[in-house]
């Protein structure tokens, strides 16, 4: 065989590979959108989203400021749901505040998900001493309620959006290195890994081209649901003064400053717990449908 046809041969077979893989996605997303939750949840997310990129180009009013003659004024025509008790428009923050929820849920869970990622998948596929070493680690970090972690390095570095983030990322990560593990532990047995052993592949070149490829369904779908958890846990940090700090316009900070004001004026607190729970569900109904589309005892439809 000359070296043109071996050439032809390899990028013949690359071609039919890409071809495989863009079909079991097509699959993949045809099966998802006939989900009527995961569809909603998408929807959800989208809104969002899109809210987060063009609202604030939509709204006339300031997220930050004191309006004196606009305080306390019900959702109406002009303001949709109302001012707070500075007079600032409790739409244009919610608005700005889904840019830095957004923010928010992609930073902890990366950083998190990264984390557990290295953890787990060094503690499954190496096994041994260093199995034992890293567990123990993550043993020690789960054993930390999270809202009393946070708290504690607030009281060290002092309670601000970044810093609740970060403390975030440190306790998040244990669960999904306990699931990367496992899965590791699973698919490191399979055939086709032992088979890579035998043809001599390097342990890094088994790990990251069989191992980890074949164990990332269910930490795809963890970290759908988590983005969702994420921001309940960051709103709830702003709720009790951790998180980001007043006049910032996130969630948790408008539910506080609300929450005093429920019988008189309701629309502030409401609105922007509607806004988180909204966007909750909607990262959960997605995780749902991704946790049944990638579940390998599903039959798989075209």
């Amino acid at each position: 065989m000359t070296v043109q046809e071996i050439t032809t041969d390899s990028l013949l077979s690359e071609w039919g590979a890409a071809s495989g893989t863009r079909e079991i996605v097509l699959k993949g997303i045809r099966r998802l959108l006939r989900d009527p939750l995961s569809v909603f949840g998408i929807a959800i997310l989208g809104v969002v989203v899109l809210t987060a990129v063009f609202g604030p180009s939509l709204t006339r009013y300031e997220p930050v400021g004191m309006f004196a003659s606009e305080r306390f004024l019900p959702p109406s025509a002009q303001y949709w749901v109302g001012t707070d008790h500075l007079g600032r428009d409790v739409f244009t923050r919610i608005v700005y505040g889904a840019r830095i929820s957004l923010l928010i849920a992609i930073g902890v869970s990366s950083l998190s998900a990264i984390i557990g990622l290295i953890m787990g998948g060094i503690a499954g596929f190496f096994g041994g001493w260093v199995d034992e070493a890293l567990m123990r680690v993550t043993d020690i970090f789960q054993s930390f309620p999270w809202l009393i972690f946070a708290m504690a390095v607030a009281l060290v570095i002092g309670p601000n959006l970044v810093n609740g983030m970060l403390s975030l990322s440190f306790i998040w990560w244990p669960g999904y290195a306990r699931l990367v593990r496992g899965q590791v532990l699973a698919t490191k047995s399979k055939e086709f890994v032992q088979a890579a052993h035998a043809l001599g592949a390097t342990n890094l070149r088994i790990f990251l081209r069989h191992v980890l490829p074949n164990s990332m369904g269910p930490y795809i779908v963890l970290l759908t649901i988590g983005a969702g958890r994420v921001i309940l846990a960051t709103s709830t940090l702003s709720f009790i003064g951790l998180g980001a700090q007043p006049p910032t316009p996130e969630w948790g900070v408008m539910v506080s400053d609300g929450r005093t004001l429920l019988f008189d004026a309701w629309w502030m607190a409401t609105f922007p717990g509607l806004a988180i729970l909204i966007t909750a569900v909607g990262f959960n109904l997605l995780g749902d449908g991704l946790r049944d589309l990638l579940d390998p005892k599903a039959k798989v439809k075209g």
